[in-house]
């Protein structure tokens, strides 16, 4: 391939930002957990979640990534230890999950927005519609952002990597600056951040425990998104599983020193803990510092919801390339750029499915995430097992400590919280989550065996063409 220029490689403290803005972006966005269990167990939900879900997901992540460190990592880690049936699922189901997923980023951030400028409001002022279909300016300031952080992608991971750094000092600035002035309150005021264990005295513990525990997977998710960059990453066999641990200890405090802060401002009144939704950090600045605070709060939660974009777009986009690569979609979806060699059609493509889908009418289908991030999940640590059993001299330059003993602990960790995640989404949504999730995996499936058949004929032809040799004469 013809570049001008080798693309940027991401290095060790990017790589660490990406996985930070993969997986959480700080705590903007973690404030329903309180409301819906309590500060007791919210706090306790922040501290056990890592234990029983990230650090097993990571630890597989970690193995499977230095193993195997390639571009669309999860893709070829499934494909290789389970064969292309189920590898085709992981690349496919993951993209189609995506869809959801990243048009939830520019929403947040206009959502951010409209607190400081009431007039981005979705609805405010619709410019034109299309059937059921409203293109307001709340759409085009979401489409903005997405062409923005598109064009950022197309420079390469490197780049979104370097970003991300400054990205996280801006996003992780309010919330420092929020957690002393809480800590200086609690300590001030004699507060218990924890006082009360549930949302309320007649609910359980249990139920407590429930509620929490899935709003806090969400915002613990995404350990394997960075592994589809591997082959842009600089020596990703050293860099990945330090820059995992390195992200687990960061994602966790940043969840919890803003949170036990926040909780100095009690449980009453418009910015109390039994009030709070996604965004209520805001008013609970306020309420502990002025608009000032608030201003400078909402302005990091809008950078998190663009960094969470952009990271996440660089890990997305590459699903589509690899399974272009492997000759399920058309070649030209492969097409890199020259310049940068970026997967130009991957990612200008995936970013305008994600602009269509931030259109309000589509935000019910949210519904199927989390059975879709928990199968790829599983699939991940079926693989894992896999190629422990077949390929037992496949070079692991990171293996998980403690042996058999250590991977059942994470295939009943996992498997546990997987099952109870899915179970709450459940009772939450009832059947319609089942259904959607069901249609979209039987889709797929129904899907391979054309797309595997036709893959079957390139081949056969690729395999049958006259082979030109260097001096232009056919053989």
């Amino acid at each position: 391939m013809n570049r001008l220029s080798a693309p940027k490689r991401v290095r060790l403290m990017p790589l660490v930002a990406l996985i930070f803005f993969s997986v959480s972006g700080g705590a903007y966005g973690i404030e329903g957990l309180f409301s819906a269990s309590g500060p007791g167990m919210g706090i306790l939900l922040i501290i056990v979640t890592p234990v029983i879900y990230s650090i097993p997901h990571s630890l597989a992540v970690a193995e499977l990534g230095t193993a195997i460190p390639v571009e669309g990592g999860s893709y070829h880690w499934v494909k290789r230890g389970l064969g292309k049936f189920w590898g085709f699922q992981q690349g496919l189901l993951q993209w189609i999950n995506s869809f959801v997923d990243m048009a939830l980023y520019p929403v947040l951030f206009t959502s951010y927005l409209q607190s400081l400028v009431a007039a981005v409001a979705p609805g405010r002022h619709v410019l034109f519609s299309l059937g059921h279909l409203r293109f307001d300016l709340n759409w085009f300031i979401c489409l903005a952002v997405i062409v923005v952080f598109t064009l950022l992608n197309l420079l390469g991971a490197g780049w979104v990597g370097d970003s991300s750094v400054a990205f996280a000092l801006i996003c992780l600035t309010p919330m420092l600056i929020l957690t002393a002035v809480g800590i200086a309150h609690l300590v001030g005021h004699g507060i218990n951040p924890v006082g009360s264990m549930t949302s309320s005295s007649d609910q359980s513990m249990w139920n407590a425990f429930g509620a929490g525990l899935f709003i806090v997977m969400w915002n613990y998710s995404g350990w394997d998104s960075v592994s589809n960059v591997a082959g842009e990453m600089e020596n990703p066999r050293k860099h990945l599983p330090k820059a995992l641990a390195m992200a687990v200890v960061l994602i966790m405090v940043g969840y919890l020193l803003p949170s036990l802060a926040s909780l100095s401002i009690g449980s009453g009144g418009d910015a109390g803990w039994k009030n709070w939704d996604a965004g209520s950090f805001s008013q609970v600045a306020k309420a502990l510092a002025g608009p000032w605070l608030q201003v400078t709060v909402t302005i990091g939660g809008m950078f998190a919801a663009v960094a969470m974009f952009s990271a996440l777009l660089a890990s997305n986009s590459r699903l589509p390339l690899v399974l272009a690569q492997d000759g399920y979609f058309p070649s030209w979806v492969a097409k890199e750029s020259r310049r940068y060699g970026m997967p130009i059609v991957s990612i200008i493509g995936s970013s305008a499915i994600y602009a269509l889908f931030c259109l309000s009418s589509f935000t019910n289908l949210v519904i199927f995430d989390v059975f879709l991030t928990n199968l790829g999940i599983l699939l991940e640590v079926a693989a894992l097992i896999a190629l422990r059993i077949k390929e037992p001299e496949l070079e692991r330059p990171y293996r998980i400590p403690g042996g058999w003993s250590s991977i059942a602990a994470i295939v009943l960790l996992l498997g546990g919280v997987c099952s109870w995640a899915a179970w709450e989404q459940y009772s939450q949504s009832g059947s319609r989550a089942v259904v959607y999730a069901a249609v979209v995996v039987a889709g797929s499936v129904l899907l391979y065996p054309p797309l595997a058949a036709n893959r079957a004929r390139k081949a056969r032809r690729a395999a049958l063409a006259p082979v030109t040799d260097p001096a232009g004469v056919s053989s």
